[in-house]
């Protein structure tokens, strides 16, 4: 029998995709009225939450196109990160580990659209989700349900590529691209923490201004001053605020041309990591067709002349091929959420109904740090 505190609610749902994330918000995703999660048909390690508060990311966005690495099978909720509370429990969790009512946060890895297995379905922008309970923490001690869903996949993604990936070490300064998205600005964070310095670029002055109230050390808007597409000569800067030497590392979360332009801002053997390609997200084709007709090119030229090591990072592939390399990276990472030394910032808020307008804030790149939907 379904409980008497869960009540029918609603969910945003995704049951084709699109050539790109613009028409896929506009003309593939609705917001359907939708029963609570029966207990009776969930297993006994099963959880449900009632959701408080879900991350809009920049993944959630390229899902609905399929030109994610990962395609959930339609129909799905998007909703990659989310918390909120405990609304039942299967008979097998220990109530040690959770009780009803606990606030929690639900692993983006182990439950929702980007995990593997019998959840893929349940995202964050809905009312309820069902999440195993090996999937559902406790909510760290000092975050809000905003801050706690955009803990994880932005702060494990910044520790994987600067720590695993490019050995930041105290001293040393990177250069952090897209630096007030969600990642890019876990990044500055991360950056600041190990004791490096960070120059940051955006194409917003005010956005930029953020970034530095956060912690980067140095700001670049590298946007043509004429308006027009691609990215200005900015390696001159990077090598006035090196004392000429250029950059020990370049976090690349963009791509396209500013990944060129940042070749020539790299010591001799500096470390270039590979993060993401924002800027040019029609690398694959749309519908999920796979394939990479408009992939980024990275001369190789200049990667001999200046010795440098090129890096792809890509955490959730990475973790699921040696799953050994997650519990060092989450321990850190929860250690510094209790020492009060990470708090994920959040600029934008949206209900769950105005959920198009929260995508297309994300994709105009009107966000700084995290956006959430709050049903």
């Amino acid at each position: 029998m379904i409980e008497p505190n869960l009540f029918p609610g609603h969910r945003v749902v995704v049951k084709e995709l699109a050539e790109d994330p613009a028409e896929a918000i506009e003309h593939h995703m609705s917001l359907e009225p939708v029963d609570p999660p029966d207990p009776r048909r969930l297993g006994d390690t099963d959880v449900i939450i009632r959701i408080r508060s879900a991350a809009v990311g920049w993944v959630d966005l390229l899902m609905t196109s399929g030109q994610y690495q990962h395609m959930p099978p339609l129909p799905y909720t998007p909703g990659l990160e989310y918390a909120g509370e405990v609304a039942w429990l299967g008979a097998a969790v220990p109530p040690e580990q959770l009780q009803v009512g606990d606030p929690v946060l639900v692993d983006g890895l182990l439950s929702g659209p980007r995990s593997v297995g019998a959840y893929q379905a349940y995202g964050g922008f809905a009312d309820y989700a069902v999440a195993p309970a090996e999937a559902v923490r406790r909510l760290p001690a000092g975050l809000d349900f905003d801050q706690a869903c955009n803990l994880l996949g932005n702060y494990e993604t910044a520790y994987h590529c600067l720590v695993a990936c490019g050995q930041l070490q105290a001293g040393e300064t990177v250069l952090i691209h897209g630096a007030s998205g969600s990642t890019g600005l876990a990044a500055v964070h991360v950056a600041k923490l190990l004791g490096a310095t960070v120059i940051a670029t955006g194409r917003s002055d005010d956005k930029l201004a953020e970034v530095r109230a956060q912690g980067a050390d140095h700001v670049i808007n590298c946007k043509n001053l004429d308006g027009s597409p691609g990215v200005r000569r900015f390696r001159d800067e990077v090598k006035a605020l090196t004392r000429g030497l250029g950059v020990d590392v370049v976090h690349d979360g963009v791509g396209g041309d500013i990944s060129l332009e940042s070749l020539r801002c790299v010591k001799f053997g500096g470390r270039f990591l590979i993060v993401g390609w924002a800027a040019t997200p029609a690398v694959a084709r749309g519908k999920g067709q796979r394939g990479a007709p408009n992939a980024n090119m990275l001369p190789t030229n200049l990667i001999m002349m200046k010795g440098l090591t090129v890096r792809g990072c890509p955490t959730v592939l990475s973790t699921l091929h040696d799953p050994s390399i997650r519990a060092p990276r989450l321990a850190t990472i929860l250690q510094w959420v209790e020492e009060g030394r990470i708090r994920p910032h959040v600029s934008r808020v949206f209900p769950l109904t105005a959920f198009k307008e929260a995508m297309r804030a994300k994709w105009r790149g009107e966000i700084v740090g995290g956006c959430v939907l709050r049903p």
